[in-house]
C-alpha cells in the first residue's frame, strides 16, 4: 500500500511538473532526488538535519515538561487558574512568528532563541491537555484519595499525574507536530545550519530542488518521529490508558 501511494504521488508530481512547463521553478521528482543524494553525500543535508532535530526535540521536551507542570498547577488551584487562564488563552493564539523580533532581541541569534520559539509552540497545548485530564479522573478515585488523608503532593503524584497520562500523550503528540512546523521560521534567526536555513538559502538562490529536498526530509522526519512517539506511548503508557484496549492511533 505504501509503495503504491508513493508511486501515485510520484506520477502526479511528474505530471504537474511537466504541465507547469518550467522545470527550473517546479522540479521533477528525479531532480529533487538527485539534489537529495548529492547534499547527503557531501554532508550538508546531514548537518542541517542534525541541527534542526536538536532544536526541535530540545524545545519540544522543555515545552512539554513546562506544560505538564502548568497543567497540574491549573488543576490544583482555581485561584492560579483564574489568574493565569486569560494570559494562556492570549498567548495560545499568538503565532510563534510574531515573536521573531522579540526573541532575536532578548536571546540573540544563538541557539537559545530558536529553542525558545519551538518551546513556545509546545507548552500551551500540553498545559491545556493536562488541565483537561482533571475531568477524566473518576470522582470516586479523587474522593477516596482525599479520604485517606494523603498530602496534596502525594495525591498529585499517585492519582492526578497517572490519571493525566492519556491526555498528556495526546497533547504532546500535537505539540511535536507544532515543533516541526515552527523550526523553519525559528532557524531564520541567524542560524548557521538547519533545514530551515537550507530552505531559506534555496529560495534566495532560486535553487528550488534544494528547497523541495529539505521539505521532503522534514516531512519524512515528522512521519518517523510521530510513529516512534506513538509506539513508545502505546508501550510505556498502556497501563495508564483510561479504558482497556485504548491506544493512541
Amino acid at each position: 500500500m505504501l509503495l503504491t501511494s508513493l508511486f501515485v504521488i510520484g506520477v502526479v508530481w511528474e505530471v504537474l511538473s511537466r504541465s507547469y512547463g518550467v522545470p527550473f521553478l517546479f522540479p521533477r521528482p528525479m531532480d529533487v532526488v538527485d539534489n537529495l543524494v548529492a547534499n547527503t553525500a557531501n554532508g550538508r543535508l546531514i548537518e542541517a538535519t542534525g541541527a534542526s532535530l536538536g532544536r526541535i526535540f530540545s524545545g519540544f521536551l522543555l515545552g512539554s515538561l513546562l506544560g505538564v507542570l502548568l497543567g497540574l498547577l491549573f488543576g490544583a488551584s482555581k485561584i492560579f487558574l483564574g489568574l493565569t487562564a486569560p494570559f494562556v488563552t492570549f498567548f495560545r493564539f499568538v503565532p510563534p512568528l510574531a515573536w521573531f523580533a522579540p526573541a532575536l532581541v532578548w536571546f540573540g541569534a544563538g541557539e537559545t532563541s530558536k529553542i525558545v520559539l519551538v518551546m513556545y509552540t509546545s507548552v500551551f497545548v500540553v498545559a491545556l491537555s493536562t488541565l483537561e485530564a482533571r475531568t477524566g479522573i473518576p470522582q470516586d478515585m479523587q474522593r477516596m484519595a482525599s479520604a485517606t488523608g494523603i498530602s496534596w503532593w502525594q495525591r498529585m503524584m499517585w492519582v492526578t499525574l497517572p490519571g493525566s497520562v492519556p491526555y498528556i500523550i495526546a497533547g504532546a503528540r500535537i505539540a511535536l507536530g507544532n515543533a516541526y512546523m515552527t523550526i523553519v521560521s525559528a532557524e531564520m534567526l541567524g542560524a548557521a545550519s538547519g533545514l530551515g536555513v537550507t530552505i531559506n538559502n534555496g529560495m534566495t538562490t532560486t535553487n528550488i530542488p534544494s528547497v523541495f529536498s529539505a521539505i521532503l526530509v522534514l516531512g519524512i522526519l515528522g512521519l518517523v518521529s510521530d510513529r516512534i512517539f506513538v509506539i513508545l506511548m502505546n508501550t510505556l503508557g498502556r497501563k495508564y490508558q483510561s479504558s482497556p484496549g485504548q491506544a493512541v492511533a
